[in-house]
């Protein structure tokens, strides 16, 4: 069996994808701040957009084994996964699929020198607080994007908010 390409941009028209994201955060200040990239001008599917990292999961693999050796790729690291806390969908207009993401808690175990962004995936990254984020979400992205409200649910639970839906 052929496996389906796993990047956000091969064609897979009519598939239903699994992606899974990292909120890596740490504490500076007594301030959460959660770890961002910003997606390389040369994607096809947000291309210049602030996100949290992660991406598609492969046939067959583990979701959290999946999301390690996405941020293993991307950024030449390894993190440590806390709970999932958010799952949301989404239709990816370039390859025709709908794609159902996972995001969860993590941080980084190797120190934060040792970040090698990969540049076909992203072009740089930053630490941003809560109150950054609407100043960062200026593109495709707004608030009312479910991945940007799911970015403020992390903070909401770090912050030992109660959620109601």
């Amino acid at each position: 069996m052929n496996n389906p390409p796993s990047d956000s941009e091969s064609p897979t028209p009519g598939q239903q994808v699994i992606t899974a994201c990292a909120f890596i955060h740490r504490k500076v200040n007594d301030e959460h701040t959660v770890f961002m990239a910003k997606r390389s001008d040369t994607k096809k599917f947000l291309p210049g957009v602030y996100g949290i990292p992660g991406g598609h999961i492969e046939y067959g693999e583990e979701v959290p084994a999946g999301l390690k050796r996405e941020i293993q790729e991307e950024f030449a690291m390894d993190i440590t996964l806390g709970d999932p806390f958010a799952v949301f969908t989404y239709t990816n207009e370039i390859k025709g699929s709908h794609s159902v993401e996972i995001i969860y808690f993590a941080t980084f175990v190797d120190p934060l020198e040792n970040i090698v962004m990969n540049p076909k995936d992203h072009s740089t990254y930053n630490w941003f607080s809560e109150k950054d984020l609407p100043q960062t979400f200026v593109s495709e992205k707004d608030v009312d994007d479910d991945e940007v409200k799911a970015i403020y649910r992390g903070f909401a639970l770090l912050n030992g908010q109660t959620l109601k839906f």
